[in-house]
């Protein structure tokens, strides 16, 4: 048998970071902070910092981009592997995997989402709906991230944790094919989130799952090639 090795210094600040994506104080989409800021938050050394960085890029959680820093793709090492493998599915493909996700997240937010969850998907909602109002064209950043964070929070208030942990590793994926949407298609469909989103706070499972089929089956259609 081999000695029982300590745990290295590297693997102590790989944790560390893995812990501020997976707590969501590092949310997909932010930028981390810099090798000379984590190398003081961590108190160790800038070589440590850099390969538990790479560690964390190679899992896919973490994203280098030249001349702008490193930036959160993915809450955990599954959601990098799924971000790889689903990163050239075709759109509609992704589309119609939403439809099962979200279908069964708004019945079950409908069920069992509590004051918290209504005053959030209140302010989610108001925030998209403006964002979708004053986007400037049609492949606005902020009215993009607003939806995402909209339907997030409905799978947030399915208090499903295992299911949050999936719907955050695919989210990456799910936002380009919003912006892609954005792009070709008038997309902003105001009365159809106002709909669901009363629906789940009504804790109308039934009504909300419908208004969820009803958005994502518009969406769907909008493929040359949807059946």
């Amino acid at each position: 048998m081999q000695p029982v090795r300590r745990t290295s210094l590297i693997a102590q600040v790989t944790e560390q970071l893995r812990a501020e994506i997976r707590s969501g104080r590092w949310p997909i989409g932010s930028r981390i902070p810099t090798e000379p800021e984590l190398t003081e938050l961590t108190g160790t050394g800038r070589n440590t910092v850099r390969e538990a960085v790479q560690a964390l890029v190679h899992a896919g959680m973490l994203e280098r981009r030249q001349g702008s820093g490193t930036y959160v793709i993915a809450a955990s090492d599954l959601g990098g592997t799924l971000g790889k493998y689903f990163a050239d599915a075709a759109d509609r493909d992704v589309l119609e995997l939403r439809l099962a996700l979200d279908t069964t997240a708004a019945a079950l937010a409908a069920r069992r989402r509590d004051d918290t969850d209504i005053a959030n998907l209140l302010r989610l909602l108001a925030e998209r709906n403006k964002e979708g109002r004053n986007k400037e064209d049609n492949d606005d950043q902020a009215a993009i991230e607003a939806d995402v964070r909209l339907h997030r929070a409905i799978v947030v208030a399915s208090h499903n944790a295992v299911y949050l942990e999936f719907y955050d590793s695919l989210l990456p994926i799910i936002e380009q094919v919003i912006r892609t949407q954005s792009a070709k298609f008038d997309d902003s469909r105001p009365e159809e989130h106002t709909a669901l989103v009363h629906a789940v706070i009504d804790g109308d499972a039934e009504r909300a799952a419908s208004a969820t089929r009803c958005l994502l089956n518009s969406l769907i259609a909008e493929y040359p090639d949807a059946r």
